[in-house]
């Protein structure tokens, strides 16, 4: 099991109050590092994660924000730097799913999906990028989906499809963007994750992908030895490959 050593660091998880994100989180603060507890409208759970994390030993606060509104994501950083100090560690998480046709998708539904996945990595990471440049040192982690490395799209889910080839494409413009300055940027892409409310027919290994699964991806990156490792995009899919590839 990869175990990196996470004291000294601080790490904001965006979308922390449930699911991957809480996991990611926790087991953060169980290897020694300071917790920011991302949350847009739900403040107890937020409050219970980060409560969590203290029994750990380490600090923990919440920030609330869109990700998709430059001024609120201002707002989640300054919380944090005030609370704990800059932050190192960036995982984007929040990334809206719409699993409709596109046809009889509303518009406003598209644009949900869009901006939460490309335009919250997008400004979560240009705003993390000062602290981590002054520091020498910072870790962006964005979550994907395992459709993404296939150039696979389906007609239901579209924009969601869609987003995470962005996402994808933006990793790796942001590891060249900072490959001389300390700095990694890498995806960590799930298919299906054991929180979905629906589970296809042709899960690899006869289940999900479990929170400890993802979090051993994300942890490979956060590894000290893992400096040269940026631009990369690791599948938590179990071997997953559709029939019609």
């Amino acid at each position: 099991m990869i175990e990196p050593d996470l004291e000294g660091h601080t790490v904001l998880i965006t979308g922390s109050a449930r699911g991957l994100g809480r996991a990611l989180t926790l087991a953060c603060a169980r290897r020694g590092a300071d917790v920011a507890v991302h949350y847009h409208t739900s403040g107890d759970a937020a409050r219970e994660v980060a409560e969590d994390a203290r029994r750990e030993g380490v600090e923990a606060t919440t920030v609330r924000g869109d990700v998709t509104d430059p001024e609120a994501v201002d707002g989640i950083f300054e919380g944090v730097e005030t609370a704990l100090g800059p932050v190192d560690v960036l995982v984007n998480n929040v990334g809206a799913f719409a699993p409709e046709h596109w046809e009889e998708m509303a518009v406003e539904t598209w644009q949900r999906v869009m901006e939460t996945n490309v335009t919250g990595t997008y400004l979560c990471s240009k705003r993390a990028l000062p602290g981590m440049r002054e520091g020498g040192w910072g870790r962006i982690v964005n979550v994907g989906y395992a459709s993404a490395e296939k150039g696979l799209i389906n007609p239901k889910n579209a924009p969601y499809f869609m987003a995470k080839s962005s996402v994808l494409m933006f990793t790796r413009m942001l590891a060249a963007d900072t490959s001389e300055e300390g700095i990694t940027a890498n995806a960590v892409s799930p298919y299906v994750i054991e929180n979905s409310e629906v589970f296809p027919d042709d899960l690899p290994r006869g289940r999900p992908a479990g929170f400890a699964d993802v979090t051993q991806a994300v942890f490979t990156f956060l590894e000290e030895g893992s400096d040269y490792i940026s631009g990369a995009n690791v599948e938590v899919s179990g071997g997953w490959l559709p029939e019609d590839v």
